[in-house]
C-alpha cells in the first residue's frame, strides 16, 4: 500500500511540473514577444507600447489606509472604498508650506466632488500616468513623442529640444524632452486649469489635483518626468514636483510602469463628459420650473 502510495504521489509530482512547463510554454506562445531589436528605435529606447501602473497613487500619494468614502458609502458600500496603499513618495510625506497646506485640506474636505477626475477635467502631469487606466507612447525614430491617455481621451506632445517658455498655461502644460543615455527626460511646465466650474454653478480658480486626497499643484510648478528600462516589459517611472508655491523643497514619487502585454492590447474609449453632467448640472434639473 505504501509503495502505491508513493508512485501516486510521484506521477501527480510529475503531473504537476508537465503543467507547469505547458503554462509556461504557453504563455510563451501567446504573449506579444518583444525582440531584442525592437527595444532600440532611432539610437534610443524604443518605448512604444501600452502601459499602465499598478498602485494606488491616484487615491493618495502618501502612505495610508484602507479607508470609507462618507458620500457613497450608504448607498454602495465598500464598491466606493479607497484601498490601503504604500505610498510612492520618496520620504513618506508632501513637504506642505504651512499656508499651502489650507487649500489641500479644503480640497479634502470637497472630495470627492470636487476632484477635476470626478468631473472629467483633463488629469494634469503627472497624475495622468497613475491615474488607474492605461496610457500609449508612440515613438518614432526620430522628433516628438506622443502620449494617449484612455482617461477622457487625453493626450500631450513630448517636444523633443530645449526646455522653452510655454505660450499659454494648459491642463496639462507643455512638455519638453531630451534623452540622457538610455533615459527620456520629459519638463512640463505651465499647467493650470484656470477657473473652474464646480458641482452647483460656482466658479473657482483651479489648481492642478495630484490624487483624490487633494494634493495638488499651481501654475509655478515644474514636473520633471524619467522614463528608464527596468526590463522590455516595465519602465521606472520617476516625477519630480518643484512649485515653491505649495512647496519648502522639491519631492520625488517614483513606480514602475506595466506593459499591457495581452494580444489585443490597446487604449478603449473612455470619454467620459457625458458621465460627469449629473454631478456638474443636476442641480439645474432639480431647479427646473415645473411645465403647466
Amino acid at each position: 500500500m505504501l509503495g502505491k502510495t508513493k508512485i501516486v504521489m510521484q506521477v501527480a509530482a510529475a503531473a504537476l511540473l508537465l503543467a507547469g512547463a505547458s503554462d509556461v510554454a504557453l504563455a510563451k506562445a501567446t504573449a506579444p514577444a518583444v525582440a531584442p531589436d525592437a527595444m532600440q528605435l532611432g539610437g534610443h529606447p524604443n518605448f512604444n507600447g501600452v502601459w499602465q501602473v499598478l498602485n494606488t497613487a491616484d487615491w493618495d500619494l502618501e502612505p495610508h489606509s484602507a479607508a470609507t468614502n462618507p458620500t457613497g458609502e450608504r448607498v454602495l458600500g465598500a464598491l466606493v472604498a479607497e484601498p490601503a496603499g504604500l505610498g510612492v513618495v520618496e520620504g513618506g510625506s508632501l513637504p506642505y508650506k504651512p499656508e499651502a497646506k489650507a487649500l489641500k485640506d479644503q480640497n479634502k474636505a470637497n472630495a470627492p466632488g470636487h476632484d477635476p477626475e470626478a468631473m472629467c477635467y483633463l488629469p494634469g502631469i503627472p497624475r495622468a500616468t497613475y491615474i488607474n487606466l492605461p496610457f500609449q507612447i508612440v515613438q518614432g525614430d526620430k522628433g516628438d513623442l506622443l502620449f494617449v491617455y484612455e482617461y477622457a481621451s487625453a493626450n500631450r506632445v513630448i517636444h523633443m529640444g530645449p526646455v522653452g517658455v510655454p505660450p499659454i498655461d494648459t491642463w496639462m502644460g507643455t512638455s519638453y524632452g531630451s534623452w540622457e543615455g538610455d533615459t527620456l527626460k520629459v519638463v512640463t511646465l505651465g499647467q493650470s486649469p484656470g477657473d473652474v466650474k464646480l458641482p452647483g454653478g460656482a466658479l473657482e480658480p483651479g489648481v492642478t489635483w495630484l490624487d483624490r486626497q487633494g494634493n495638488y499643484l499651481t501654475n509655478t510648478a515644474a514636473v520633471t518626468e524619467t522614463f528608464k528600462f527596468i526590463d522590455k516589459d516595465h519602465i521606472q517611472y520617476t516625477a519630480t514636483v518643484d512649485d515653491p508655491s505649495v512647496y519648502s523643497k522639491p519631492w520625488t514619487i517614483s513606480m514602475p510602469l506595466y506593459r499591457r502585454v495581452e494580444a489585443n492590447a490597446q487604449l478603449l474609449e473612455f470619454k467620459c463628459v457625458p458621465f460627469s453632467e449629473m454631478l456638474l448640472y443636476g442641480d439645474l434639473l432639480e431647479n427646473k420650473p415645473e411645465k403647466k
